[in-house]
């Protein structure tokens, strides 16, 4: 399902999920627009690990519901949930997840393999998205020859060459120095403009949030919205 302009790309209504006596989430709503970048900061504790998994959809809340491209994922199971998270939602991890044994090329080129993408596209779109990140001349180097800053890149090509409704990035420079991290975040921003991507950047850094639109605050299960200084 395809979303109108006037639509928002993520819609969370109401979500809440507990854990034992914890409320870990408590009637969490926000919308995020196609093009936005959205920063949530918080204390450890505060809930934002439980509302990225959830707008993954690789956790259930307990009431609500999560709406991606107009799909309520939160009511979907098994394989449909499978290929909505292959198709429409990609998370950039700050350890950055790559397969050992694939090439930088190859971790890319992966989630377009699951779709069924031709050979032939797979690697356009795949060069491209090297050529953007600036490891092109990388293309077939291994993960453990790779700097942290070449991996988090690698990291980047592979959750946006699909071109995906939403990206979640979970802390994605916090395993990166200062420097490096800067120009990741760089890099996030104007890949998401190019492609008019919804990002949620779950973050410690103040710093990330100067690539955002807007910053979501949570304390205790509950956001507060602010601008960020």
């Amino acid at each position: 399902m395809t979303t109108s302009p006037e639509s928002p790309v993520l819609s969370v209504e109401a979500l809440s999920k507990s854990y034992g006596s914890r409320k870990v989430l408590d009637a969490v709503e926000f919308q995020v627009g196609r093009g936005e970048r959205v920063a949530v900061m918080g204390p450890s504790g505060s809930g934002k690990s439980t509302l990225l998994n959830c707008l993954a959809g690789l956790d259930r809340p307990d009431s609500g519901q999560v709406r991606v491209a107009g799909e309520v994922i939160t009511q979907l199971e098994g394989e449909a949930l499978a290929h909505m998270r292959r198709r429409q939602v990609s998370t950039i991890f700050q350890f950055f997840h790559l397969l050992p044994t694939l090439s930088a090329f190859e971790n890319i080129e992966l989630p377009l393999q699951l779709l069924g993408v031709e050979k032939m596209d797979r690697q356009a779109r795949v060069y491209r998205l090297l050529q953007a990140v600036r490891l092109d001349h990388r293309m077939h180097a291994m993960p453990d020859e790779l700097s942290g800053g070449e991996m988090q890149r690698v990291a980047i090509a592979r959750a946006l060459v699909h071109h995906p409704d939403l990206v979640l990035a979970d802390e994605p420079t916090g395993n990166l120095d200062s420097r490096t991290g800067e120009q990741i975040l760089d890099l996030l921003q104007s890949l998401a403009d190019e492609f008019r991507m919804a990002l949620v950047l779950v973050t410690h850094s103040q710093e990330a949030t100067r690539i955002c639109h807007r910053t979501l605050r949570m304390m205790d299960g509950r956001l507060d919205e602010s601008n960020p200084p």
